[in-house]
């Protein structure tokens, strides 16, 4: 009998969150009709009782969004190494006699994403931001990134953090002032994981011919950003991208599938944005 039939994401807030689309979309082309993925609003605080409550023989996983990432941590048995050297886990695997595996799956998805626009190795790359994602930009960037990465920063305590976290990742990388953003999209690839309106500012201060953009953001799409880039040219990314590559992931990990039903999920994805 078939068991660990149950999945959900976790954060707070969680209302907005997409991946229940996603992963009942994959549920749906793949006949798992049995199948469940929910989402529940959970905080810090309230973590660590949803964790200890979980049956291991029901659950097969859990997806974690903010603020949770860093949180879960301390709840799993094991953690990889791309979720340590970003400290960021946001998918946990539950084995049968308990275990908990805590994974990211941000990382590779992103560097997916970029394959599949066929963006395999950059010489040299951008990143706006400097936060949870702006790590796992980083790390996705180790893996493509030949040359000199830029990160922008509003802080010298950011700009820090980066810097060390470069070095641990091997990065030939250095810092520059957030008012001279706009300089980032001279590069062949840049990723800006900022809120709502942060970047809008440099979409009237592009150079002639952007590099490719990749924007995490997805709602609301396009980003001022974004299609300022796309105008003149450039080959333009979005949240919904690097979602679905990362759920991907999540949904192969908690069903043991071999390949995730992709086009099906990104249709589901769209649909759901176009109509919100």
């Amino acid at each position: 009998m078939t068991t660990q039939l149950r999945a959900a994401v976790l954060g707070s807030p969680i209302a907005h969150s997409l991946s229940p689309v996603l992963h009942r979309a994959a549920y749906t082309a793949l006949g798992m009709t049995e199948r469940r993925y929910d989402r529940f609003d959970v905080d810090e605080a309230g973590l660590p009782e949803f964790i200890e409550k979980i049956d291991p023989a029901e659950w097969a996983g859990l997806s974690l969004t903010m603020p949770l990432k860093r949180a879960i941590i301390p709840l799993v048995d094991e953690v990889s190494e791309t979720a340590l050297a970003v400290d960021a886990v946001n998918t946990v695997v539950f084995r049968a006699d308990g275990h908990r595996s805590g994974d990211n799956t941000d990382v590779p998805g992103l560097v997916n994403a970029l394959r599949e626009r066929g963006i395999g190795r950059v010489p040299a790359a951008s990143v706006l931001g400097a936060g949870a994602t702006a790590s796992s930009a980083l790390a996705a960037l180790a893996q493509v990134c030949d040359g000199d990465v830029t990160v922008y920063v509003r802080s010298a305590e950011r700009a820090a953090e980066m810097r060390t976290l470069g070095e641990r990742l091997g990065l030939r990388l250095r810092t520059a002032a957030w008012d001279r953003g706009a300089e980032a999209l001279a590069a062949p690839l840049t990723i800006s994981t900022t809120p709502v309106g942060a970047t809008d500012g440099f979409a009237g201060a592009l150079p002639a011919t952007p590099g490719a953009l990749f924007d995490v953001l997805y709602h609301p799409w396009p980003t001022k950003l974004a299609e300022a880039c796309a105008e003149r040219g450039a080959t333009v990314l979005g949240g919904l991208d690097l979602l679905l590559h990362q759920a991907v992931l999540q949904f192969e990990a908690f069903t043991g599938a071999e390949t995730a039903p992709l086009a099906a999920m990104r249709e589901a994805g769209e649909a759901a944005l176009a109509g919100s």
